[in-house]
């Protein structure tokens, strides 16, 4: 079975991917395509199976929420589709899905995802990571502890000011 970093430790990958020909499966954990969301959308309420979506990179999360509501957004599920690391548009999604939406399911990176871009993808709002094939996760786990101190402000964090007033006042 597949492994990912979920909330900085390394978990079995209990999703599968459903192609958009495939017949709705009675349990388990699907991801379907943001196509087959938009054309299955009526079935999601039968649907006796948890459904995630994969995101492509290039995917406006704010059109999207506009566009599907609720049957995006209240997703167990949404992972993005990032074809490769040089492409930094995932990282927009992720923050307007967290900060702007709202969105408080798994945010999960799937594709060409390098250990050395997971703490700033945990920055923006992803909270599991499903490395490239040949990565190990072990390094995955390593990068994300190499910092522990932010000093902006982010979808994980307040500004390091702002914890320190906190810390002061007590």
């Amino acid at each position: 079975m597949p492994t990912l970093i979920k909330h900085r430790e390394i978990v079995p990958d209990t999703w599968a991917a459903l192609a958009d020909d495939a017949a709705w499966p009675a349990s388990g954990d699907v991801i379907v395509s943001l196509a087959r969301l938009r054309r299955d959308v009526a079935a999601l309420a039968t649907a006796t199976c948890r459904v995630g979506v994969r995101l492509p990179v290039d995917s406006d999360p704010i059109a999207l929420a506009a566009e599907l509501g609720p049957a995006l957004l209240d997703r167990p599920l949404l992972s993005v589709w990032i074809p490769s690391y040089r492409d930094g548009r995932h990282f927009t999604a992720a923050y307007l899905l967290r900060t702007r939406l709202g969105f408080r399911g798994e945010l999960r990176a799937e594709g060409d995802v390098l250990p050395d871009q997971l703490f700033y993808m945990q920055r923006v709002g992803y909270d599991a990571f499903a490395l490239k094939d040949g990565k190990r996760p072990e390094d995955g786990l390593r990068a994300l502890a190499a910092f522990g101190v932010r000093y902006q402000a982010s979808a994980d964090a307040a500004p390091l000011f702002r914890e320190h007033v906190r810390t002061a006042a007590r």
